[in-house]
């Protein structure tokens, strides 16, 4: 059996071992969890939100201890922490308790002239066990809204988070035990994606959410397609910031800054292209570059910015600058780490383009690249210039021209002179499109993500037979015509004359 030995990427401080799962231990673990299931599908919406309801009080009265032990794991500063991981899953604790019962309620639906004395309805009912796949770089966040989720569905779940930060997966299993949580709900099974994948497949969950790389997601969804197990994949971002002339440059210079470089760059929805218009292009660049080496860098006291947390991502965020140097690209601010720290220092690249890995893949880490363009055609033909789609924002005084450019940008969510807010407020969809993956969860979304969205028509069931069951004929086939022209023709002497066909139909005489 391996081994997961958790450190601190910040200062190399070991946190501790944990054992990896056997294919033995997830298989029993899906058996149980499917007869916890049965019983768990059961419960009320309020009594799910009354176990969830436990889990923000605790996450409120031990706030700092959690924020500490996040930073721990992953080298972020706990501002960060606290900002980015613990208060969007207390927002979306708060969103579902005044929320879930209406979204999930069962719902009536309007039916057609043709259904008349019909009843229809829509029901939300649980889907089973769900497998959550998380990330290592917003691991409490992204593991526990879609697990909420998840549960006030009315699922249980499987979670398995990243190896990278197994130390928050304990921490989060350590809440749902101390807080009382209704034991079974959620396993968590630890191991490393490479060595318990298959087994986490195996197991035939009802549905998989995954949070990560796009190169993971095609994976999962490969191996998901033996079984037709359903997936939604919310995957990796190349996001744009397009940039006019006539914004307010302090505004969007501080909004730049902050958005490409929190979590070290080490967002999915962080900014990795800028896009300013040529006019203002210099003086862009100039405040940026100002405002970058004011930033503070460390861990463990009044810093702005802490560590990355993989190895391996430092290295593609190495292999990107070096690639952009050599075709062209001009380093202001960084660009290089002191041996091998894990603290890889702001960077600022100009002289871009698209021929560059840094313009075209994931770079993923502290890096703030900056283009010009000359008008709005060529800022979105550079913005949908990519395999990614996940977010956007757009920055100018004219706020027509700010929704017509984002209207055009082919992605999940835009932001409006601000960054990241598209995926802020908890009641908009969050997703990407093209490879950032498929599906949208959070506000009511996150719910029917996890529900089998079940139509149902109910009628008394008085009548012997129906209008279009046997037998047919050709008297029945000309009041069909008729009634058909009538209700469908955009002709008033056509509805007129197909009235009296219209009620023998549905009195079935």
């Amino acid at each position: 059996m391996s081994e997961i030995i958790m450190t601190n990427p910040a200062t190399g401080e070991k946190l501790g071992v944990k054992k990896c799962w056997t294919r033995k231990q997830i298989l029993d673990a899906y058996k149980k969890a499917r007869e916890k299931a049965e019983s768990f599908k059961n419960t009320t919406i309020e009594q799910r939100i009354e176990e969830v309801r436990k889990i923000k009080r605790y996450i409120v009265e031990n706030m700092e201890e959690i924020a500490e032990k996040i930073s721990k794991d992953l080298g972020k500063i706990k501002s960060e922490a606290l900002l980015m991981e613990i208060f969007p899953v207390l927002d979306c604790i708060s969103y579902y308790e005044k929320n879930a019962k209406k979204i999930l309620k069962d719902k009536k639906v309007r039916n057609p002239i043709s259904l008349i004395g019909k009843k229809s309805y829509v029901f939300y009912e649980p889907l089973g066990v769900i497998l959550v796949i998380a990330p290592w770089n917003y691991p409490f966040n992204l593991s526990f809204i879609p697990i909420i989720s998840a549960i006030i569905a009315g699922n249980v779940v499987i979670y398995k988070p990243s190896e990278l930060a197994t130390y928050t997966g304990m921490l989060i299993e350590e809440i749902l035990e101390k807080s009382g949580f209704e034991k079974g709900v959620v396993t968590v099974v630890y191991g490393r994606g490479g060595e318990i994948g298959d087994a986490l497949i195996e197991g035939k969950p009802d549905k998989i959410f995954l949070t990560g790389s796009t190169t993971t997601g095609r994976i999962i969804m490969e191996k998901a397609a033996k079984y037709l197990i359903p997936v939604e994949l919310e995957l990796g971002g190349k996001d744009p910031m397009i940039v006019f002339e006539d914004v307010n440059l302090e505004r969007a210079t501080n909004a730049a800054v902050w958005g490409s470089l929190l979590n070290s760059g080490q967002a999915c929805v962080a900014i990795e292209r800028i896009y300013v218009q040529e006019n203002v292009y210099d003086d862009f660049v100039k405040l940026v570059v100002e405002k970058v080496k004011k930033l503070r860098q460390g861990w463990n006291g009044d810093y702005d910015i802490g560590s990355m947390t993989s190895p391996d991502q430092i290295k593609i965020v190495e292999d990107h600058i070096k690639d952009a140097v050599k075709k062209g690209a001009k380093i202001l601010v960084g660009g290089k780490r002191k041996g091998k720290s894990m603290f890889f220092p702001p960077t600022v690249l100009v002289n871009v383009n698209h021929k560059m890995k840094i313009m075209k893949e994931e770079t993923f880490g502290p890096v703030i690249c900056i283009m010009k363009f000359k008008d709005e055609k060529e800022a979105v033909k550079l913005a949908n210039d990519t395999i990614y789609g996940l977010n956007a924002s757009v920055w100018s005084d004219d706020i027509d021209r700010a929704v017509r450019i984002a209207r055009q940008i082919k992605c999940g969510g835009v932001a409006i002179n601000n960054a990241l807010t598209a995926s802020a407020n908890f009641a908009l969809p969050f997703g990407g499109t093209k490879q950032s993956g498929m599906g949208r969860y959070h506000g009511p979304y996150g719910l029917y993500a996890f529900s089998n969205i079940k139509a149902v028509m109910i009628e008394k069931g008085k009548k012997e037979t129906e209008i279009n069951w046997y037998p047919f004929g050709k008297e029945k086939y000309e009041r069909f015509l008729t009634t058909f022209k009538s209700l469908f023709s955009e002709k008033t002497v056509d509805k007129i004359k197909g009235l009296p066909a219209m009620i023998k139909l549905m009195r079935n005489k």
